[in-house]
């Protein structure tokens, strides 16, 4: 089973009050199992509320039924799927189907990590074989087509089965335009960028420093294109892409050192959760592309709704959790990894200045954070489900069911 390195105060420490992790079990194993050990893992410790997403890396009649229980009795409703990843969690064309059904019958959320696995095994092949084995392997392997052909195939599946899409850390041009295209053309389709992809750019692959340039490796990668950063930031700015996530998955020099002839076995993953909001404040709002109201939509209120637990989430009112961060728009601070929290001994982001943080962190009423102090008490947070069929998500596909007929032509 796949864990992720995340200590739980990391996103108390810069205004993160609500998280929701991937619960990612291998092929062969429940999808029920693999939700208790995370609940397991999670419970005894975690300081803020949170929730779970479910990969679904293997297909079967088993699979649908856990699927079904999942969203039934354990308050889940999205799940993941890879397009990448072969021979390993990679699901294939037709089980994408059957799990898009599946989620619509269910009223959950399909989601996709938008990569083409075959071109990308058979790139990595190439490279091997050429005696590239270093980190600039990845990358090269991974090129803009092909998570753009991913995402593409993906939102073309999700409309033939009337299934809503949430895209993943999406790190391209191509495939963020895919995805507002699509919309433009009245596709439910929903895209999510991550930190990294607005705040730094592949070119820290080509380093000579081979533990600097394995500590970027992520999937899909950091694009070299250094107009890609501002160009996401544009998007999320006129609402063609709708949330800002980490995909924050931390790993040691040590274990990314299994890499070290071999780029194809450098673990892949980051830091951002600790460092998402003020860098989207800093690339986003200081620089005008963003407004006060679309940083805290774009951070926050976007995926309460979608994941269906706004108003709890995602608002301040009468009724809703006193989750509220009192934001300090002036304050400055440089990112080092001897500063952070994360379970790691490398930052992605080290050196770069920010403005903009959390003066106090308060959750469910409680003072989380404090002068840059945790006083919140491990355990303190609870899981929270996250019910299915999301008004934002589910209001166009339940009339389009219901409207939907096929032609049939009578013939004597």
């Amino acid at each position: 089973m796949y864990r992720r390195r995340l200590d739980v105060r990391d996103v108390l420490y810069l205004s993160s009050l609500f998280v929701v992790d991937f619960v990612i079990p291998p092929k062969g194993q429940s999808l029920v199992e693999g939700y208790h050990q995370w609940r397991k893992w999670a419970d005894e410790k975690v300081c803020c509320d949170y929730g779970l997403h479910i990969g679904v890396t293997w297909w079967s009649e088993q699979v649908k039924a856990d699927m079904e229980t999942l969203v039934r009795d354990h308050g889940v409703n999205s799940f993941k799927m890879f397009m990448a990843y072969k021979g390993s969690i990679q699901v294939t064309d037709s089980e994408m189907i059957g799990i898009m059904n599946t989620c619509r019958e269910i009223g959950a959320l399909a989601q996709v990590h938008a990569e083409n696995g075959d071109i990308i095994d058979e790139n990595q092949n190439r490279l091997i074989a050429a005696g590239v084995t270093g980190p600039e392997g990845h990358p090269q392997s991974r090129p803009e087509e092909v998570e753009h052909e991913a995402t593409k195939r993906a939102i073309m599946l999700a409309d033939q089965t009337n299934c809503p899409l949430y895209v993943v850390h999406v790190m391209s041009k191509q495939a963020a335009r895919e995805i507002s295209d699509a919309r433009r053309e009245g596709r439910v389709v929903f895209g999510e960028t991550i930190a990294a992809a607005l705040a730094s750019n592949g070119s820290h692959y080509y380093d000579k420093c081979w533990r600097h340039a394995a500590a970027h490796v992520l999937s899909p990668p950091l694009r070299r294109d250094p107009t890609t950063a501002g160009a996401l930031m544009d998007l999320l700015s006129n609402g063609d892409l709708q949330t800002t996530g980490t995909d924050h998955c931390t790993f040691n020099s040590e274990q990314k050192s299994m890499g070290k002839n071999d780029f194809r076995r450098i673990p892949n993953g980051i830091n951002g959760v600790e460092e998402r909001m003020p860098l989207i404040w800093e690339k986003g709002v200081r620089t005008g592309k963003l407004d006060v109201t679309q940083f805290v939509a774009v951070t926050s209120t976007n995926a309460a709704k979608l994941f269906n637990i706004y108003p709890k989430k995602g608002r301040i009112e009468v009724g809703s959790d006193a989750d509220i961060v009192v934001w300090d728009p002036e304050s400055c601070s440089t990112i080092s990894a001897a500063q952070h929290h994360t379970a790691g001994d490398f930052n992605i982001f080290e050196g770069m200045t920010v403005h903009g943080g959390p003066a106090v962190v308060i959750t469910k009423g409680v003072v989380a954070v404090r002068n840059g102090k945790v006083e919140a008490v491990k355990g303190s947070g609870r899981y929270l489900e996250t019910n299915a069929y999301s008004p934002a998500v589910y209001g166009r596909i339940n009339q389009r069911a219901k409207i939907h007929k096929w032609e049939k032509v009578e013939r004597s």
